[in-house]
């Protein structure tokens, strides 16, 4: 008979999981039910308490796996969240009365970062997620806790390592076009590059490989397609 693992109570792992829809930059998002306070519900990150018996990482994996029902995803520690004051919120406060034995119990979180495919995973809601939705980044709500400095926080940290490391690209499609490419780009380092400018660097630079294949089922011009180039990965991710 399997004994049910021992929470600790003091700290918790958060996640903020990055998606891309070509269009986009997303993050995922669940929703929060208030058990004994009828409909209210508020967002949140994917996150919650580390078992005793478990590692950081191993935390990050389940949680999200628990909640959102993503499994297998590497998750990269970006920063700690240790506040005094982390529950300013009385609505916070609430909510965790409906789920913890000792609310006010000061919670110092670790926070993860992660990218996905989007059209690789199906997110569930489970656990005490009610919901899971993917958010645009440029369109956060008010967030439970202080999940949108965390959020805002993973994105600087996004574009720190974007620009250095190129960390990132894995959010594009398996085959892309260069406007795809472009865009993601321009959404994570906040700024318009000049189209001409911009595919001349990415090709001499060997950011990508060309395919012998153009786009399908459009009703412009089918434009060609690429892939990363795994040789040429500063990260080690492509690898």
């Amino acid at each position: 008979m399997s004994t049910k693992p021992t929470v600790n109570p003091h700290v918790s792992c958060d996640c903020v999981v990055f998606g891309f829809d070509n269009e986009k930059l997303n993050v995922l998002l669940i929703e929060q039910s208030y058990e004994r306070l009828g409909d209210k519900v508020q967002n949140a990150l994917p996150g919650d308490h580390v078992w005793e018996e478990e590692s950081l990482d191993e935390a990050a994996g389940r949680v999200l796996k628990e909640l959102t029902n993503l499994d297998g995803i590497f998750l990269k520690q970006f920063k700690t969240f240790g506040d005094p004051d982390r529950l300013r919120n009385p609505k916070d406060l609430a909510w965790l009365e409906s789920y913890r034995k000792k609310p006010a119990t000061r919670v110092v979180t670790v926070a993860y970062y992660a990218f996905v495919r989007m059209d690789d995973f199906e997110p569930a809601a489970s656990s005490f997620a009610e919901k899971v939705f993917w958010q645009d980044v440029q369109d956060i709500p008010q967030l439970g806790f202080d999940h949108n400095e965390i959020m805002e926080e993973a994105i600087e940290v996004l574009r720190r390592d974007f620009e250095v490391y190129q960390v990132g690209l894995e959010l594009l499609p398996e085959k892309f076009t260069l406007s795809q490419l472009q865009n993601l780009y321009e959404i994570i380092l906040n700024r318009k590059l000049d189209k001409r400018n911009f595919r001349k660097k990415v090709i001499k630079e060997r950011v990508v490989t060309p395919l012998d294949e153009k786009q399908k089922g459009v009703l412009h011009k089918p434009a060609q397609l690429f892939e990363l180039n795994a040789a040429n990965d500063p990260s080690g991710l492509r690898s």
